[in-house]
């Protein structure tokens, strides 16, 4: 395409009527009525196809124009082909040729050659029929211009359909047609023509891929034998998966990929594990036979086989590439945003700016990729400046059915892929019985991923030999599929007729390999009865010298404390914004007020706190994340952590300009999202446990849009798989009046996942105990998520401050607060309030207001852990006071429910008269809070005042029936 190209049959006439098309374009009239009517026939088409003549503007294609002042008078171009050529009739054999090239650029995989199973039949589209555009049997032989667009000058329509049906229409289609970037749709356009979509393997690539084949299907066989109607959600008919996964990484490795990880569901993980991973075969045989996947010393629950992870280092042609597979629960797609957050936390260790040396693979099967909003919410991420990764590879294992639902039940769209053209990621569909073209897409996509840093997916058409899980029998709600499946050969067998045929491998050949393969497996079966795993990889590489939490938490007390000094110097820091920034008004009077409680070291609230914690940890080596809905500026306008300059917009954040040689501070505003969202962020913790990464919901209510992250993950991937997490979740919560959907962060529910030390639930009422929550969590040698019940109006309250003595030497988080006023003495105390949270303030001010003295507050700041030995001290010296504990929450929520039973215990250890404490909040309710703000007023007035006064022993209690009264 480097020459000039000034011929149009016999001379200059293309750019002539490309020419007269722009003029035509420009003013209709202008141009003779002959052709008028004939550009007329373009309608659309012709835009697109002038761009094929011409070239693109930011690649040209070298012919000459008139507009150029060099090419032939128009009548001297139309006189050179007047000797029986027909000017206009080859113009249109032109314009409709390229027109049926770009139809099947756009369209040519709706009759490629994808199901293995040949389900769908003989496949037409009449825009891919050259009799769609005017030429007939005769005219197949013809030469037509087409300008190089096939690398060709002329060609007849036989050869462009030859070349199309090979490049679009054989075991690969490819859609790219609605990238908007000129330059990937070119690359993609060149990569696959040049080479009409396919490559040449050497006798060597041809027997790798085999010997993959053969140990990805021998596997499955071996494990179906030995162990019948086991579940294990084989990769039966979806074989082809490992060789193609095997070359991304090859060719990634080639390209600069350091580090891979790879998120799937649980069809194929093993066989993943295996031959992907190399976890030992005899190490999954064991499992097979109840061995624990863990040593004997490392407690925990564990998880089926067929959920769990594993890292390791591979090497391809003289590359190191470590490979992590993330565990993942049965929740389809839900790893996917857990996967990209590790990737990004790698990315940042390794200062890998380019996002070429550390990528993610992403497994899916097609129901699941067509019907879980996680895949559209992780492809939201994909280009965004916080949470991108330089683009995953996505290989859709697509054996057409999702348990017992046929896709046409299962998805609205064409394709299980077409969730992916929202970011215009480019598709390659291709059938997984040629294992060949699945290789050549894999190392396509790896190379688009490389070139482009962007996402690609892989959509390969199989089928699944057997049942959801091999128990399960298929035909009851697909025969016909499964009376295909019965009689249709094997990847493996397919592709080795193939090399036997070309004479690449003899029959004994691939009889051997089979063998040889066969023989590995029994002799690690023999070993597995007595294979034991002697070592846990969860304390290794960043997490290095962190232990796990052994004995009581509420007996380890971290130095989270600041010298006073170091706090005035961040806290002036961050009050003083460069001159250059034009700062909004009302944010430098904000400004202002911080540096002044630095000066006077009293009067710190809540953000302030919060920015002090940050700002020790930075100058301590520590990164922060902090990424949620509006996290910049804080849902409620306190943060304020970016200033935006008012004039130019431009960006300055404080907290990264406090000292030279901090670590970094990074504020996201997150899109709109939770899942996605909360599971990057607790995949960044897995990765960077020397990080405060914390995820802020825009109130805590919306939390639970997460829960499958919140359920599957933070709660119990310690347990399951022994991934630790430091992760902190902010969940604003609080009753305000406003209404059912803006008062709880639904802290029951966090209670009721509580068990055997696995995260932390604070619902913390002081800025110096937040500031040492925060600080808590890096400075202790273990790991664990942190859910903090973060406030709302309390953000301002007058009473809510503290002062920097609070966060200096000698202080720490105190999971229970005391009382704070002066009452009669201890033993004269008739009642002993415990509560948590936002409430303590209400009764504090009802109780200073009335002048009531004999009335004990405690709040309980930790709620998990259960500070028991804490909470009994207090219940001790009170030794007289009737216990009570009182919330804003229904008494089917907050934390009632959970502190009950350990209030009870306590009160039977200390042998109290009574030792059922008594319930003072809302009654049960459906719903969290009334829509009504003047119910709430008199609901919050009425359990204030039940707190501080009522008479208790009259009042009813949840869940109790009262005994009916006799007269």
């Amino acid at each position: 395409m480097g020459a000039e190209h000034d011929t149009f049959l016999t001379g200059a006439n293309a750019p002539y009527i490309a020419e007269l098309y722009c003029r035509f374009l420009d003013d209709p009239d202008s141009v003779d009525p002959s052709w008028r009517s004939f550009f007329d026939e373009l309608q659309d088409d012709g835009r697109a196809l002038l761009t094929e003549v011409t070239g693109a503007s930011w690649a040209p294609r070298r012919s000459r124009m008139i507009r150029d002042g060099v090419g032939a008078p128009a009548s001297q171009a139309v006189q050179a082909d007047a000797a029986g050529v027909d000017v206009r009739q080859a113009a249109r054999d032109s314009i409709r040729a390229l027109m049926l090239i770009r139809l099947y650029r756009v369209r040519g995989h709706l009759i490629a050659n994808f199901d293995p199973l040949g389900l769908e039949g003989n496949k037409y589209h009449p825009e891919l029929d050259p009799k769609t555009w005017g030429f007939s049997d005769s005219d197949m032989d013809r030469p037509i211009f087409i300008n190089n667009v096939l690398g060709l000058d002329t060609a007849t329509i036989r050869q462009i359909l030859q070349i199309l049906k090979e490049t679009y229409c054989g075991s690969i289609g490819v859609e790219f047609m609605h990238i908007m970037h000129p330059e990937e749709k070119a690359w993609i356009q060149q990569r696959i023509e040049g080479i009409r979509n396919q490559t040449h393997f050497t006798p060597e690539g041809k027997r790798a891929i085999l010997e993959r084949l053969i140990e990805a299907e021998g596997f499955e066989k071996f494990l179906h034998l030995k162990y019948t109607g086991t579940k294990r959600f084989g990769l039966d008919g979806g074989e082809a998966m490992i060789p193609a996964i095997e070359q991304i990484l090859k060719r990634g490795g080639q390209l600069g990929v350091e580090a891979v990880v790879i998120g799937m569901p649980h069809r194929g993980r093993l066989n993943m594990l295996a031959n992907i991973m190399h976890k030992p075969y005899v190490a999954i045989l064991a499992e097979f036979q109840g061995q624990s996947a863990y040593p004997e010393d490392v407690e925990g629950s564990g998880d089926v086989k067929y959920h769990l992870g594993t890292s390791s280092d591979r090497i391809f042609d003289d590359n190191e590439i470590h490979l992590t597979l993330s565990a993942n629960p049965s929740h389809l797609e839900a790893v996917n945003p857990v996967v990209l957050g590790r990737v990004r936390a790698k990315q940042s260790q390794r200062g890998d700016e380019g996002r070429r040396a550390v990528m993610s693979i992403l497994l899916h099967g097609d129901a699941a990729f067509a019907g879980q909003g996680l895949v559209a919410e992780c492809f939201d991420l994909s280009e965004l400046k916080g949470y991108r990764t330089g683009g995953t590879v996505h290989l859709i294992v697509n054996n057409q059915i999702g348990f017992t639902t046929s896709p046409r039940q299962s998805r609205s769209s064409p394709y299980p892929s077409d969730v992916a053209k929202m970011v215009q990621a480019p598709i390659f569909h291709v059938n997984g019985d040629d294992p060949e073209a699945v290789v050549h897409v894999a190392r396509i996509a790896m190379e688009f991923r490389q070139e482009f840093q962007r996402d690609v997916v892989i959509d390969m058409f199989c089928y699944r030999r057997f049942g959801h899980n091999e128990g399960d029998e298929p035909m009851f709600t697909q025969p016909i599929m499964y009376r295909a499946i019965a009689k249709h050969p094997s990847t493996k067998e397919i592709y080795a007729d193939r090399l036997i045929a070309d004479g690449t491998v003899t029959e004994d050949d691939v009889k051997a390999m089979e063998s040889g393969f066969r023989s590995r497996l029994e002799s690690d079966f023999d070993a597995a009865g007595s294979y034991k795993v002697n070592k846990a990889d969860w304390l290794q590489g960043k997490w290095e010298g962190l232990k796990t939490l052994i004995g009581e938490e509420e007996l380890r007390e971290e130095d989270t404390a600041v010298a006073e000094d170091m706090l005035r110097l961040i806290g002036e820091s961050l009050a003083r914004p460069p001159a250059e920034i034009n700062v909004n008004r009302k944010i430098l009077r904000l400004l202002d007020a911080r540096g002044k409680m630095m000066e006077t070291g009293e009067g710190i609230d809540w953000a302030t706190a919060e920015a002090l914690a940050f700002g020790t940890l930075l100058l301590e080596g520590a990164p922060v994340r902090l990424s949620g809905q509006d996290s910049g500026r804080g849902t409620f306008s306190h943060r304020h952590s970016v200033l935006v300059d008012q004039e130019n917009e431009r960006r300055y954040v404080p907290l990264n300009n406090i000292s030279d040689g901090q670590a970094m501070f990074e504020v996201i505003d997150s899109p709109l999202s939770e899942a996605g969202v909360l599971g990057f962020e607790y995949g960044y913790s897995l990765a960077e446990p020397d990080a405060l990464v914390i995820w802020e919901a825009q109130f805590g209510d919306f939390a639970n849009g997460a829960q499958v992250i919140i359920d599957q993950f933070i709660s119990s991937a310690e347990s399951k798989w022994l991934r630790l997490s430091g992760l902190v979740m902010l969940l604003p919560h609080g009753y305000e009046g406003q209404g059912p959907e803006h008062s709880s962060a639904r802290l029951e529910r966090f209670l009721q996942l509580s068990a055997e030390d696995n995260i932390q639930v604070v619902n913390i009422t002081t800025p110096a105990n937040y500031f040492h929550a925060l600080r808590r969590q890096i400075r202790r040698n273990y790991r664990k998520p942190l859910v903090v019940m973060s406030p709302k109006s309390l953000l301002r309250h007058k009473l809510v401050v503290s002062s920097l003595a609070d966060m200096g030497p000698g202080t720490r988080f105190r999971r229970v607060l005391p009382e704070v006023d002066g009452l009669v003495p201890d033993a004269k105390v008739r009642r002993l309030v415990l509560c948590s949270g936002k409430v303590y303030y209400d009764l504090l001010q009802e109780r200073r207001e009335r002048g009531i003295d004999d009335v004990a507050i405690v709040r309980v700041e930790q709620l998990y852990p259960w500070p028991r030995q804490t909470v009994t001290e207090h219940v001790w010296r009170y030794g007289n006071a009737e216990v009570v504990w009182c919330q804003e929450e229904p008494a089917n929520m907050g934390a009632w429910t959970f502190v009950l039973p350990r209030l009870i215990s306590i009160l039977q250890e200390l042998e109290r008269d009574s030792v059922l404490p008594r319930y003072v909040g809302r009654k049960a309710a459906a719903s969290p809070a009334t829509g009504s703000h003047r119910a709430h007023v008199q609901e919050q007035q009425t359990l204030v005042d039940q707190a501080l006064c009522s008479d208790l022993d009259a009042m009813p209690q949840p869940f109790i029936r009262r005994p009916a009264q006799t007269v």
